[in-house]
């Protein structure tokens, strides 16, 4: 049976063909890329990569399946996937389904049998734009005219799309510590590494105020990982301002780095374009240590801001392939965060100790002790 054509048309006007998969349709948003190896479902359902359609490195997508134990949120994120070559055949035999089917299901429109490499040099070159993806439209001059009503990542809110409308418990309710956590796009594995610490969770939605999540009484507060523009976020700014106002014991992780940043008057930017992959190389500067991280981000926080405000805030992790600030500590407060993803799902698990340094931030400042130890040899408490 003869397979649909498919174009991939860049807000420059560059123009790939290939070959339909997922879902017949349209679709579009900001491109990008990961370069990870393995993952890519994970990936798929990363609520930071909403708004966005990924272009992935790894020439075979959907080789292993799809399996219902490995997602992050409740349904795909990405808008849409640029592929080199689309398996609907797979070798995994956990998996519940193929990746055809998975999209189908989902809605997802996608091209393959295009050429990958030339996609992510021609972003790497010229910076993240919007694209549209079709399997239905074939006219370039057609997908030129919608795209131009793409508005760009830049000044999206996005955050509040994605997460949760009403808020849900996570864990053992007689869990030696109770966290707060702002959803403004959080990935379950996220969570699971806080419940595997002893840690009872209320999960927030977006535009949770301080004062709303301190009437449950937690012991710390988080602000998770997400899409979108940091500085469109004005919400989540205050209520990070809040909590440090109140010196409460405070960990944010990518989204949630950016917005403690906002709140401490230090600004982000737009990046050329991100970091997205399972093989980042970051140097711990308080530890000396370097560690090989997961990040999916395209924003940062300005180093030129933090250098204005040493006194507020101290930098605690760097990137070590562009120098990029990828930790904070707040001086004279319970509060830092980190840029990248130390949950690792996918990737090393080289940063997880980051949630053993909040667990222990907030024993220090409660006076409480958890009753499970997390076994980094064994992976279980």
């Amino acid at each position: 049976m003869e397979q649909n054509l498919a174009i991939l048309l860049l807000e420059d006007g560059t123009v790939f063909h290939g070959k339909a998969a997922g879902k017949i349709g349209t679709t579009y948003g900001e491109i990008c890329f990961n370069t990870g190896m393995t993952g890519y479902q994970e990936i798929f359902t990363d609520p930071s990569y909403f708004g966005q359609l990924l272009v992935t490195t790894n020439a075979h997508i959907g080789n292993y399946g799809i399996s219902n134990a490995d997602v992050e949120s409740d349904s795909i994120k990405i808008s849409g996937l640029v592929c080199k070559n689309f398996n609907e055949g797979y070798s995994r035999s956990m998996a519940d389904q193929s990746i055809q089917e998975y999209f189908e299901a989902h809605n997802l429109v996608a091209i393959s049998d295009v050429d990958t490499r030339a996609i992510v040099r021609h972003i790497r070159n010229k910076g993240a734009m919007n694209a549209i993806v079709s399997s239905e439209i074939l006219d370039v001059n057609a997908l030129k005219s919608k795209l131009k009503d793409i508005p760009p990542m830049k000044g999206l809110e996005l955050a509040s799309k994605v997460s949760t409308k009403e808020a849900y418990f996570m864990g053992d309710e007689n869990a030696s510590l109770k966290v707060a956590v702002l959803d403004i796009g959080v990935k379950k594995n996220i969570l699971k590494c806080l419940v595997e610490r002893d840690c009872y969770l209320k999960v927030f939605p977006a535009k949770t105020s301080y004062e709303e999540m301190k009437a449950w009484n937690p012991d710390g507060y988080f602000l998770s990982n997400g899409p979108g523009d940091p500085a469109a976020m004005p919400y989540a700014v205050e209520t990070a301002k809040a909590i440090l106002l109140a010196d409460q014991p405070l960990f944010g992780i990518c989204l949630g780095h950016q917005i403690l940043a906002l709140a401490l008057g230090i600004s982000t930017y737009k990046m050329h374009n991100g970091h997205r992959g399972i093989n980042h190389p970051v140097k711990n500067l308080i530890s000396g240590r370097s560690e090989i991280t997961s990040q999916n981000h395209g924003f940062g926080v300005s180093q030129e801001a933090i250098l204005a405000n040493e006194s507020v805030v101290e930098v605690s992790h760097k990137n070590l392939n562009d120098d990029t600030i990828e930790g904070i500590r707040v001086v004279g407060k319970k509060a830092f965060s980190v840029q990248y993803h130390p949950e690792a799902s996918p990737g090393p698990h080289d940063s997880r100790y980051l949630f053993d340094d909040f667990i222990a931030l907030i024993e220090g400042a409660t006076n409480k002790t958890t009753t499970k130890k997390f076994d980094h040899t064994t992976k279980k408490v």
